[in-house]
């Protein structure tokens, strides 16, 4: 006989500013939020060492949850080509990240996600966190945004993937 064995999924909002994420788990058919948070950084600050500081808490929840796979949120338009390229440079740093440890990264369009969780693609950001906390069976929305926008990224990956994990419950002697 075979089982689902949940897998661990984390979901990244990339940006300098703010890197949201979120870990789930999933048999498949549903859904569980494990964590999320959302990494600040001061715009004050170094531009190197604010991506030093993305990368080292992103590694920090990778240590602490130890994710199965990984989805992210691809970069779509840019008005303002300054924030396009802190954005960027956050994908890279998590991309990084995840590659060094070996975590499968899958990336999705914000127009995937919004259909993936509320059923349609021109959902606005507040249709989207009111399905994630639907969907999780969650008492409020995640705070801040980045960080349900993140658990919308992994909830796709989950959605567009059907990720389980078959394990049987007979021993091999």
């Amino acid at each position: 006989m075979f089982y689902t064995d949940p897998m661990l999924i984390l979901g990244i909002d990339p940006g300098l500013a703010s890197t949201g994420w979120g870990v789930i788990d999933s048999d498949g058919n549903r859904f569980r939020l494990i964590s999320y948070g959302c990494i600040e950084t001061d715009s004050k600050q170094n531009h190197s060492l604010r991506l030093l500081e993305i990368y080292n808490k992103i590694l920090a929840v990778i240590n602490e949850f130890k994710p199965d796979q990984a989805s992210m949120e691809t970069l779509y338009f840019a008005k303002n080509v300054t924030s396009a390229l802190g954005v960027s440079e956050a994908r890279g740093v998590v991309s990084l990240c995840l590659a060094q440890n070996a975590i499968p990264l899958t990336e999705y369009s914000p127009n995937t996600i919004k259909q993936s969780v509320s059923g349609t693609a021109t959902a606005d950001k507040a249709l989207v966190q009111k399905c994630v906390k639907m969907l999780l069976g969650l008492q409020e929305i995640p705070k801040p945004d980045h960080a349900a926008d993140a658990i919308a990224a992994a909830i796709t990956h989950v959605n567009s993937t059907g990720l389980t994990r078959l394990k049987s419950n007979l021993s091999l002697k």
